[in-house]
């Protein structure tokens, strides 16, 4: 990830300024951007502006700036998901620990959560004592793409800034975004069409107890091979067994929810993305 801050949102970086020269910058933030790189960008941005020591502040080009934009300033911590399915408690308890660290290089630290709506719920809960008044001089900036999936109390503790005011996404993006995807991960996906189709195949022999539906999870894992496919393919099973459950199917539609519920609690303890599609297709055979 290539952090730009000429690439910043530029009424909200303004803002920023105006409330940095005014010194009410608030002590957290809610970034919340569909394509959460600009806001992003906007993060680092006010780090920089903190930091700089070139004449336009801030220039981007000085020792400060290039430290901070490179990830090699102490008092700049980004916290990301690591390639995993959600932000968890132990990445929090670190931004915790560190409020009893003083600044190194500057007079304020930066705490920055990328994709926020991906915090677990006991995730969320531990970050509230760090927005309620810090004991040590931080700015924290949450990041999401979806207002409605950061929990309410940690909503109402932020200031929050809107950078993707006027910008409609297309149906489809604006489903993904709906359910936690990011810009990211559904430029990865592409196009789905044979994903949707063979997904759809599997789901319908689950529920005609076909023995196929085992052939045909070893080649969904084949087709999934990347992380945002998997998402994808999990959540395409979900909405398909919802609309079941809608449609009147509702015992076929619950038995599938609840399998998938189980799936989401393995993939959590890291199983293999083959086998919790054979795990799936088992479970109907029974």
């Amino acid at each position: 990830m290539k952090i730009d801050i000429s690439q910043r949102g530029v009424k909200q970086a303004e803002f920023l300024r105006h409330a940095f020269e005014q010194k009410k910058l608030a002590h957290s933030y809610l970034f919340v951007d569909a394509n959460e790189l600009q806001a992003l960008n906007t993060a680092y941005w006010l780090a920089c502006l903190f930091n700089c020591t070139g004449e336009n502040k801030p220039d981007g080009s000085c020792q400060n700036c290039q430290q901070i934009i490179s990830g090699n300033n102490p008092d700049v911590l980004l916290v990301t998901t690591e390639g995993k399915q959600s932000l968890g408690i132990d990445q929090i308890r670190v931004l915790k620990e560190e409020l009893a660290k003083s600044p190194v290089q500057s007079s304020v630290r930066f705490f920055i959560i990328n994709d926020a709506q991906k915090l677990t719920l006991s995730a969320a809960n531990a970050l509230l004592n760090l927005l309620e008044e810090p004991i040590a001089p931080v700015v924290t900036i949450l990041i999401t793409n979806n207002a409605d999936q950061i929990l309410p109390t940690v909503r109402s503790r932020t200031q929050i800034i809107n950078f993707s005011a006027g910008q409609k996404a297309d149906g489809r993006t604006a489903a993904l975004l709906a359910n936690g995807f990011n810009q990211e991960e559904i430029a990865e996906l592409g196009d789905t069409t044979n994903l949707d189709k063979a997904g759809k195949y599997f789901y319908q022999e689950m529920l005609e107890y076909n023995s196929l539906a085992l052939v045909s999870a070893h080649k969904l894992a084949d087709l999934a091979k990347g992380k945002a496919e998997q998402n994808y393919l999990l959540l395409l099973l979900k909405k398909m067994a919802q609309q079941d459950l809608n449609n009147g199917s509702q015992q076929a539609g619950a038995r599938m929810l609840k399998h998938l519920l189980e799936v989401d609690k393995m993939r959590y303890s890291n199983v293999g993305f083959h086998n919790l599609l054979d795990y799936l297709a088992l479970q109907w055979k029974r």
